[in-house]
């Protein structure tokens, strides 16, 4: 696309005031960067996801209210992880961390353990242990 073609719609990066650096052909043909500050397309798809993000959240913590599942299920879907990224920092196989999922197992962890998922989470034992006291949610 030309330099003068860059789409400049509205978007998420525009209200953080930030642009995204795009490849464009100057006027004599040759490729050059140019700030746009969104493109309708991408901004819906962006929205798309993050409302989707925001789904599975609000599920999880359903989940959690009605003890279908323990808090560590919330906490990885609020920190945007997923099981394989949650074992990993964690340090725990992914059956084990999907294991900890069940309240009941949940409930009987050992502190240390409780820690490993509150120190990956950037909270205290007892924010992991009691979701109402998560303050970003």
């Amino acid at each position: 696309m030309k330099k003068d073609e860059v789409p400049q719609d509205k978007s998420n990066l525009e209200s953080a005031s930030f642009k995204e650096l795009c490849y464009a052909v100057d006027e004599n043909g040759e490729y050059t960067t140019v700030n746009s500050s969104g493109w309708d397309p991408k901004t819906i798809a962006l929205n798309k996801a993050i409302e989707d993000i925001n789904q599975r959240v609000d599920e999880a913590k359903q989940r959690v209210l009605s003890n279908q599942t323990s808090p560590i299920e919330y906490y990885m879907e609020f920190h945007k992880m997923d099981l394989p990224i949650l074992a990993s920092y964690v340090g725990f196989w992914k059956w084990r961390v999907k294991r900890h999922f069940k309240p009941q197992v949940f409930h009987k962890l050992s502190n240390n353990i409780l820690q490993k998922y509150a120190d990956t989470f950037e909270i205290s034992i007892e924010q992991l242990k009691n979701i109402d006291l998560h303050h970003g949610n």
